[in-house]
C-alpha cells in the first residue's frame, strides 16, 4: 500500500492519453517510443534508489481541453496494463509523446506521482530498438505549476495536494465525513459480498476495508472499475476527501446495481430454458436485456404491423385464410430458427401485392389519344389506327378481354414507346418485363419456396413494383426466350397470355392463384419465326416496317434533333442542322430500318458543338437592343458594346425581351465539311451497286433480316476443276438447297438459253463453280435467293452483266416457277434506301405492295415475274436474247 511520501519540487512527466492513474492503483506499461525510453532510462533505470515520475493525463487534440497549457508536440504509443492492490482491470493503451507526429497536447493540470515497482529492459530484433516494461504504483496527487522540457521528455514543477496528518485528523472528526465513511463502507461491503458469492473469492478484500484509510480506499475501488475518462478526471480532481468519498460511493453503488441487474437477467433466462431451448441461450439473454430496458416488443410490433398490413391488402377469402395460417406458424417460430426469414418475406409479399387496388382509368378520349400517338410517333399510320381501334373497344366495353398485341419489327422503330403510349392513353401504370435471354421457366412462374434463394417470377415481381393489379405490361423481346434443362419460358407464357387461364395464374413461389386477367399485355419481337406457334396463336401480330428516308427526315427534324440538343445542353441558338445535312447523314452514314444510328450520328454532331461552346471563354457581347429594355440598372451600368458575364434583370422585363436582347455569337451551322470531320468519310455510296455488278456473274438480291430489309449481292465465278459446286458465306441448309436447284435449272436449260452447244451441253465439264454471299461473317438462310442465284449463274455463263439498277427476290422451283416470299415491304424499302430503281418481285406478291408507302412505289419500277424466264428478261440490259430459242 502506498504510504505517505515526500515529493520533490520537480518530476519527470510521462503523459497518459485519455487514461488516469489514481493513487493506490498499479499499472504495467511497455515503453517503445524514443522519448519514453529516454525518460525511463534516465529517471528510473540509472538510479539506484526507487525513482519517482509524474503521470499526467492528456486529452486527444480533437477534444476540447478545459485546462493546461498547450504544446506543439506529438504523442507516441505505449501499451498499458493496469491493476491495483485490489482486483483491478486492464486498460487498452497508453500514449506518450513523440516528435515524429505534430499535434497539440492538452495537458491536465493535476496528476499522480508514481514509483517503479519493477523494471525490465529488452531489445527488439532485428531493429535493435530498446524497450522497457515498467510496473508503476500511484502514490499521491500533485498540481502542475510549470511545464518544461528536458531533452526529449517533459518535466514539471509541482506541489503536493495530499493533506497533512494534522489536517486529516481534523477531517476525521467531521460528522459529515463519518457519515460518508459509513455509507461507503456499507456499500463496499455489500459489493464484496456479492462478488464473493459470484466469484467464490476469499476475504482478502475485506481486510482492505479494515486496514486502509477510507480516502485511499475510495481511489483503490474506483481504479478497479471501467469508467469513462471524464469520470476518471473527476475522481482525480477530487482533492477534498469528502467529495472523493461521495463520488466513490456513487460509483461503487452503480457497479453493484449493474451486477444485480445482470444476475436478475441470468436467473430469468435460466428459468425460461428447457432442454430443447438451450441452444437459444444467447437470444434469450438478449430478449431479457430488452425487457429490463423496456424495449422488448420490437418483434411483436413488427408482426402486429405485418398483420394489419395483410388485413388491409384486400386478399380474397381463401387466400386470407392461407395467409393467416402462415402468420400463426410464423408467430410460433423463434427469429433465429431456419425458415423464419423466408416465411416473413413470403408474408410481406402477400401483403404488398395489389389484390384489389387498381389504377383509376379516366374516360378515354380517342382524339387526345390520337394526338398523343401522332406527337410521339411519326408515320406508322396502320399501326396507330389499330391502337385507336383497340382503345375504342376498351371505351365501349371496359372489361372486354381484348387481344394481346405483339409489335414485330426491326430495332429502333418505336415498339416499346408504342406500348408506353397505350398505357398513357389508358391512364394506367406501365411495367416492362425483359424476356431477352430468359431460359429458366422459374423466371416466369417463380421458384418453389423449398429452394434456397427462391423468389417470385418476373410477372408477380413487376406487379408488386407498380402496386396495381391492372397495369399495362410489356413483354419485351418475346422472340428471344430460350429453353434448356430448366424448362421452357415460352410454354409458361401460354398460361399468362390465355384469357381463360390467366385469371388463376399460379406462381410457384406465391403458391396461391393470382388474377392476371385485368393486366393488359403487349409484346414486342424482332422476328416472328422463333416464337412457338401456340404462343403466336395467342397474340395479334402487328408488323412495324422500317422507315423510309423521307420519314426518317421528318422524325429527325421533329423529334430527334430537339431531343439531342436538350440532352447535350444546347439549343437552336448554338447549333443548327439543315434538312440537307440530315438527308446526307441518312444517305451516307445510316442504312437501317429504325432511327437509332441516325440519332447517334446527330448526337456526335451535338457533342462536337458542345465542345466548341464550352471552350468559348470570352464573354458574350450585348446587343445594342439592350437599350430598349425599360431597366434603369442596365441603362446606368452598361455602355454600347460592353461585355458582361451576368446582369440582374428586373422582374418586370419579359422573358421574350430578354432572349431577344441578349444574343450570343452566330450559331454553328452544320455543313458537309463538318459532317466529314465529325462522322468521318461516308460509309455508303450510291455507286456501290454499279461498281459491284460491273463484272459478269454478280446479281443483286433482296433479303429480310431481324433489322429490316437488306440488299444482298451474289457472286459467281468459274475455274478449272472437276465440276464441283462450292458455296461460301455462312449459308444455311435452305439457301444451299436453293443454290443446288438454281445450278440444276441452268444446266438443264443451257442449250435452250444458248449457254452451251448441243455437243458441249455440260456446263461443268472441266471446271468448278464457286458461289459466294458477302459478307462472310453474317449467317444467311432462306429460300428467297433462288431467282438471284439463277441470274448470277446465267450472267456468269453468258458473260453478260446484270443491270446495276435492278434488284430481285423470289423462291424458284425446279421447273422454273417463281414462288412468293415474305417481307416484301421491308425489301422494297431496302431497295429504296440503296437507290435501286427497278425491283423484280414474284407475281403472287402483288397484294403485298399495298403496305408499301405510295411515294416509295412512285420512285420505283416494280416488275412482276411468274416464271424464271420473266426474271431473266428484266434482269439484263436489252432483255434476254435467248428466250426466242427456248422451247419452254
Amino acid at each position: 500500500m502506498a504510504e505517505s511520501v515526500e515529493l520533490p519540487s520537480r518530476l519527470a512527466i510521462l503523459p497518459f492519453r485519455n487514461k488516469v492513474l489514481l493513487p493506490g492503483a498499479i499499472i504495467r506499461i511497455r515503453c517503445t517510443s524514443p522519448s519514453s525510453v529516454k525518460l525511463v532510462e534516465q529517471e528510473l533505470w540509472q538510479r539506484e534508489e526507487k525513482g519517482l515520475i509524474g503521470i499526467l493525463p492528456v486529452r486527444d487534440s480533437a477534444e476540447t481541453a478545459t485546462v493546461a497549457p498547450s504544446l506543439s508536440q506529438g504523442l507516441g504509443t505505449d501499451s498499458v496494463e493496469r491493476n491495483s492492490k485490489s482486483q483491478v482491470g486492464v486498460s487498452d493503451a497508453h500514449k506518450h509523446e513523440s516528435k515524429n507526429a505534430q499535434e497539440v497536447i492538452h495537458w491536465h493540470n493535476r496528476g499522480v506521482a508514481a514509483r517503479a515497482l519493477h523494471l525490465s529492459r529488452g531489445v527488439e530484433k532485428p531493429s535493435g530498438r530498446v524497450t522497457y516494461i515498467v510496473v508503476l504504483e500511484g502514490l499521491c496527487r500533485f498540481n502542475v505549476q510549470e511545464l518544461s522540457t528536458r531533452g526529449t521528455y517533459y518535466t514539471a514543477r509541482i506541489t503536493s495536494l495530499d493533506m497533512t496528518k494534522t489536517e486529516m485528523e481534523q477531517v476525521e472528526q467531521d460528522p459529515d465525513f463519518i457519515s460518508l465513511t459509513r455509507q461507503f463502507k456499507a456499500t463496499a461491503m455489500e459489493l464484496i459480498s456479492v462478488l464473493e458469492q459470484k466469484q467464490k473469492t476469499g476475504g482478502r478484500t475485506k481486510v482492505l476495508l479494515e486496514t486502509v484509510p477510507v480516502h485511499k480506499l475510495a481511489d483503490i475501488f474506483v481504479a478497479s472499475f471501467e469508467i469513462s475518462f471524464e469520470e476518471q478526471l473527476s475522481m482525480l480532481d477530487s482533492v477534498d476527501v469528502k467529495v472523493r468519498i461521495s463520488k466513490a460511493t456513487e460509483l461503487v453503488d452503480r457497479h453493484l446495481q449493474s451486477i444485480r441487474v445482470a444476475e436478475k437477467i441470468t436467473q430469468k433466462v435460466e428459468g425460461q430454458l428447457s432442454k430443447s431451448q438451450k441452444e437459444f441461450l444467447l437470444r434469450q439473454q438478449m430478449r431479457a436485456i430488452k425487457e429490463e430496458l423496456g424495449d422488448n416488443d420490437d418483434d411483436e410490433d413488427d408482426l402486429a404491423a405485418l398483420e394489419r398490413k395483410m388485413q388491409n391488402a384486400g386478399m380474397p377469402a381463401h387466400i386470407w385464410k392461407h395467409a393467416q395460417r402462415e402468420l400463426r406458424r410464423l408467430k410460433k417460430m423463434q427469429p433465429q430458427q431456419p425458415g423464419y426469414n423466408s416465411a416473413r418475406v413470403y408474408l410481406e409479399l402477400l401483403a404488398d401485392l395489389p389484390w384489389q387496388k387498381a389504377s383509376e382509368e379516366h374516360e378515354l378520349d380517342l382524339k387526345a389519344a390520337r394526338e398523343r400517338l401522332d406527337s410521339d410517333h411519326y408515320g406508322l399510320v396502320k399501326v396507330k389506327q389499330r391502337i385507336i381501334e383497340y382503345l375504342a373497344v376498351r371505351k365501349l366495353k371496359p372489361d372486354a378481354r381484348g387481344p394481346v398485341l405483339c409489335f414485330v419489327g426491326p430495332p429502333g422503330v418505336g415498339k416499346t414507346s408504342l406500348a408506353s403510349s397505350i398505357a398513357a392513353a389508358l391512364g394506367r401504370k406501365f411495367v416492362r418485363i425483359s424476356l431477352g435471354g430468359v431460359k429458366d421457366e422459374a423466371d416466369i412462374r417463380g421458384h418453389r419456396r423449398t429452394y434456397i434463394g427462391s423468389m417470385p417470377g418476373r410477372l408477380i415481381d413487376g406487379i408488386k413494383r407498380v402496386s396495381v393489379c391492372n397495369p399495362v405490361m410489356l413483354l419485351d423481346e418475346i422472340d428471344k426466350t430460350g429453353s434448356d434443362i430448366r424448362g421452357d419460358p415460352a410454354s409458361a407464357l401460354l398460361e399468362v397470355l390465355d384469357p381463360e387461364q390467366n385469371k388463376t395464374f399460379n406462381d410457384h413461389y406465391l403458391n396461391v392463384p393470382y388474377d392476371l386477367s385485368k393486366v393488359i399485355f403487349v409484346a414486342t419481337a424482332n422476328r416472328i419465326q422463333p416464337i412457338p406457334p401456340p404462343l403466336l396463336d395467342r397474340m395479334e401480330v402487328i408488323e412495324l416496317p422500317g422507315y423510309t428516308p423521307e420519314e426518317k427526315l421528318r422524325i429527325a427534324m421533329q423529334h430527334l434533333i430537339p431531343r439531342v440538343l436538350d440532352q447535350h445542353g444546347l439549343s437552336f441558338d448554338f447549333l443548327q442542322i439543315p434538312e440537307e445535312m440530315v438527308k446526307l447523314v441518312i444517305q451516307r452514314y445510316t442504312r437501317e430500318a429504325g432511327v437509332r444510328n441516325l440519332e447517334r450520328n446527330l448526337a456526335a454532331l451535338a457533342r462536337a458543338a458542345a465542345v466548341k461552346v464550352a471552350e468559348q471563354e470570352e464573354a458574350v457581347p450585348l446587343s445594342k437592343d439592350v437599350q430598349r429594355l425599360a431597366s434603369p440598372l442596365l441603362e446606368s451600368s452598361l455602355a454600347d458594346g460592353a461585355e458582361v458575364e451576368m446582369e440582374v434583370i428586373p422582374m418586370s422585363v419579359n422573358n421574350h425581351d430578354i432572349s431577344s436582347a441578349f444574343k450570343a455569337s452566330s450559331p454553328l451551322i452544320v455543313d458537309e465539311a463538318m459532317l466529314e470531320k465529325v462522322l468521318g468519310p461516308a460509309r455508303y455510296d450510291d455507286r456501290e451497286t454499279a461498281e459491284r455488278v460491273a463484272t459478269p456473274g454478280v446479281s443483286v438480291g433482296l433479303v429480310w433480316t431481324a433489322f429490316g430489309g437488306e440488299v444482298q449481292f451474289v457472286e459467281a465465278t468459274a475455274m478449272v476443276g472437276k465440276g464441283d459446286l462450292h458455296l461460301t458465306g455462312q449459308l444455311g441448309d435452305v439457301i444451299k438447297e436453293s443454290a443446288q436447284i438454281a445450278m440444276t435449272w441452268v444446266r438443264a436449260r443451257a442449250t435452250e438459253l444458248k449457254l452451251a452447244t448441243v455437243e458441249e451441253s455440260n456446263l461443268l465439264e472441266g471446271r468448278d463453280i464457286h458461289i459466294h454471299f458477302p459478307a462472310g461473317a453474317v449467317p444467311k438462310d432462306g429460300p428467297s435467293a433462288g431467282v438471284t442465284l439463277v441470274t448470277s449463274l446465267v450472267s456468269l455463263f453468258s458473260q453478260r452483266r446484270v443491270r446495276a439498277d435492278t434488284a430481285m427476290t423470289g423462291e424458284m422451283t425446279l421447273r422454273g416457277l417463281v414462288l412468293p416470299v415474305g417481307g416484301i415491304k421491308d425489301k422494297v424499302l431496302a431497295a429504296h434506301r440503296y437507290g435501286i430503281k427497278r425491283v423484280i418481285l414474284p407475281e403472287r406478291n402483288l397484294k403485298d405492295l399495298v403496305e408499301v408507302p405510295s411515294h416509295v412505289l412512285s420512285s420505283l419500277e416494280i416488275l412482276l415475274a411468274r416464271r424464271m424466264e420473266d426474271v431473266l428478261e428484266q434482269a439484263f440490259e436489252g432483255g434476254c436474247p435467248w428466250r426466242q430459242h427456248s422451247k419452254l
